[in-house]
């Protein structure tokens, strides 16, 4: 059961390429540092849950990616590449020296394990929370993708809207059976703001929405190619490990792709699996204790 957050984060800000971004800190500065990195539509506080679990002494170094929860919202699309960017920004203010250790969810782990490709020599080892790259596309797919951007142009994304903070911790709890009502209530102060969005019938009204720019839900005009990220995987050479929840629907997509899970497992020179009981894809909310475990076993080894 949740109740209170035992260790209190601080924030700082970090200019990046034109963007203000919000830094989550918690514990101790001269202790070991641990950057963890958060996915899409998620914030940094999303970690407090696996913090309170650690038992060890961490310099832990979290951002909000741009557009997302206090980091700064560009209110125009954005390209996978500016996280990139931010990342590399980040891990040069915070550790301009030596090796670092990632841990990331979803996209904050295809962020890592893209960032060992490209930077080898920066990066000690990553843990990736259900960030395996996505789904295959094929070039046929490209007008229908650039279609879908045009036509996002010309009327932008909204979010959501929720009539309170209650509702929006029950629809949380709602696409993901194992998280608590004490969790639910928790995020709703972090995953949500006030702001105008749009009811089921489309109708614009003010109310709870997601703590998040809307451009962040508008597809990009380019095709994600799987076949770019697994070549750089192929140029990592620190172990990675892939923690994947035993009840996710991302492993279950996997499961309809017969032999993909091992093709991309495969361009990693060091890499192992571990599964957990009991979660779906947001395990970091599902089973905190044992990714903090998890975390402690694997970057003190």
């Amino acid at each position: 059961k949740f109740t209170e957050p035992m260790l209190t984060s601080r924030s700082e800000t970090l200019a990046t390429q034109g963007c203000q971004l919000h830094i989550r800190r918690w514990g101790n500065p001269d202790a070991p540092t641990l950057f963890l990195l958060h996915g899409w539509m998620d914030v940094s506080a999303g970690f407090q849950f696996v913090v309170d679990e650690l038992k060890k002494d961490w310099n832990i170094i979290a951002p909000d990616w741009r557009g997302f929860g206090p980091s700064q919202w560009l209110q125009r699309p954005y390209f996978f590449v500016e996280h990139l960017g931010d990342l590399d920004a980040i891990l040069n203010h915070y550790a301009p020296t030596g090796q670092v250790r990632l841990a990331g969810h979803s996209m904050g782990g295809i962020l890592s394990c893209l960032y060992a490709g490209i930077r080898p020599a920066r990066v000690a080892s990553v843990m990736t929370l259900e960030g395996f790259g996505i789904a295959p596309t094929t070039p046929e797919m490209a007008t229908e993708r650039y279609a879908k951007w045009l036509d996002t142009l010309k009327k932008p994304p909204r979010m959501h809207v929720y009539a309170d903070r209650p509702s929006f911790a029950s629809r949380l709890q709602r696409d993901n059976r194992f998280l608590s009502a004490e969790r639910a209530e928790f995020l709703s102060h972090h995953l949500a703001r006030e702001g105008d969005g749009d009811d089921r019938h489309g109708v614009r009204k003010h109310g709870i929405v997601w703590n998040g720019d809307p451009w962040h839900k508008a597809s990009g005009p380019y095709l994600f190619r799987l076949e770019e990220s697994m070549a750089v995987w192929k140029q990592a050479t620190c172990p990675v490990r892939w923690v994947a929840g035993r009840q996710s629907w991302v492993v279950k997509e996997y499961a309809t792709r017969p032999g993909d899970w091992e093709a991309r497992q495969q361009c990693f020179a060091r890499v192992d699996e571990v599964w957990i009981d009991q979660a779906d894809h947001m395990l970091h909310y599902d089973q905190p204790q044992e990714v903090a475990r998890l975390i402690e076993d694997y970057f003190t080894t």
